[in-house]
């Protein structure tokens, strides 16, 4: 597009401070409309796989990500004793590193200095209060009183997405799988230098994954009840009877765990947004859009795609109506495969039935889907 845009973004994650640094840099007027009083990330760490560091590469960031994280190259399967059972290599695209764990609140100090330095403005305590889309552009009134006018408006404002509601109602509300996801920090053991996968079949699943050299997080997914919550004095201990029947590293993890508010707890549901992901000038990305389980690790990775081909879309479009358009024939088909094995995934590991479409997606495996995401998107 040959003349600069205004663009604001609904949410400063993950996927939004990855638009505003690659919009800005390319010289739109970026501004960002985040809820939150400041880019501190809730949780533990997270996986950035090789997909998501070849966009951090593009927009200038992959050397900052791996100094604020943990480089790794090979998944290792173990029993629940910690014995190792198979090493897993994982890919690469185009020579961007295959994985590196780092901490939320650390990635979200790197794409908030660079959106910044970038030239997009990020205001905090702040969401959208009305929007009026008239077809040439959108006009926005802010929580904060303040009013503007844009080109477009993009809601990378997660599986909650208040953005979602406005447009669609509650035809896409999340739904909860049955399932939930239990992690907590702990102190990074000398032998985990990648993610160490633990099973004890489908009883349980315990996953190490390194965030820096001195952290790593413990993670394990259960069935539990929708309106199940961890005692808040007792999280801990809950968590060390659901993983009983390990020992070995996952036994030595959790007994550095003496702190229940450390243990993070997360009821893990699905948004699938079946009508275009846009109306007008205002379009949903990342898990307003597209939410999946965390068992392809790709959630995160999805969103910074999301952001990257959007910026790409954007320049290569002559308006803005044909770059959405664009953009979401790119993303959709790539987004929903990842959603749907990755629900398939979760079924499989957790001896829950799964459909004949499941079942033909499963035949890929993780390993074979981690081969197929580090091809272009």
């Amino acid at each position: 597009m040959a003349s600069p845009l205004r663009v604001l973004i609904h949410g400063g994650g993950i996927g939004g401070l990855t638009l505003a640094t690659a919009l800005a840099r390319r010289g739109h007027t970026v501004e960002v409309a985040e809820i939150r009083d400041e880019l501190d990330a809730l949780g533990v760490g997270i996986i950035q796989p090789s997909n998501a560091l070849h966009v951090m590469r593009e927009i200038g960031l992959l050397e900052a990500c791996l100094a604020a994280g943990f480089e790794w190259e090979v998944l290792t399967i173990a029993d629940p004793m910690g014995n190792e059972l198979a090493r897993i290599p994982q890919p690469r695209m185009d020579g961007a590193p295959p994985n590196n764990g780092i901490p939320r609140p650390a990635l979200a100090e790197v794409l908030g200095e660079a959106a910044g330095a970038a030239g997009a403005r990020i205001r905090f305590g702040t969401t959208v209060a009305e929007l009026d889309d008239d077809g040439t552009g959108v006009t926005v009134r802010l929580s904060d009183g303040s009013a503007g006018r844009w080109d477009l408006v993009v809601g990378f404002d997660g599986i909650g997405s208040p953005l979602r509601t406005r447009l669609y109602g509650e035809r896409y509300a999340p739904e909860y799988t049955g399932f939930a996801n239990w992690r907590v920090t702990v102190p990074r053991q000398a032998g985990v230098r990648g993610v160490v996968m633990s099973t004890a079949g489908q009883e349980a699943k315990a996953l190490l994954t390194p965030i820096t050299d001195e952290l790593m997080y413990l993670g394990a997914v259960f069935a539990e009840a929708e309106d199940f919550r961890p005692d808040p004095e007792l999280a801990h201990e809950e968590l060390v009877k659901r993983l009983a029947m390990f020992s070995g590293p996952v036994a030595e993890a959790l007994a550095a765990v003496d702190d229940p508010g450390a243990v993070v707890y997360s009821r893990i549901s699905q948004v699938t947004v079946e009508e275009p992901w846009h109306v007008g000038r205002v379009v949903l990305a990342g898990d307003a859009a597209h939410a999946s389980t965390p068992h392809l690790a790709q959630g995160a990775a999805m969103a910074v795609e999301d952001a990257f081909v959007l910026a790409e879309s954007l320049d290569a479009a002559p308006t803005v109506p044909e770059a959405l358009e664009a953009w979401e024939a790119r993303r959709r088909p790539r987004a929903m495969w990842v959603q749907a094995l990755s629900r398939a995934v979760l079924k499989q590991e957790m001896g829950a039935e799964t459909t004949p479409e499941e079942d033909e997606l499963l035949k890929i495996g993780v390993p074979g889907a981690a081969h197929v995401l580090a091809k272009p998107y």
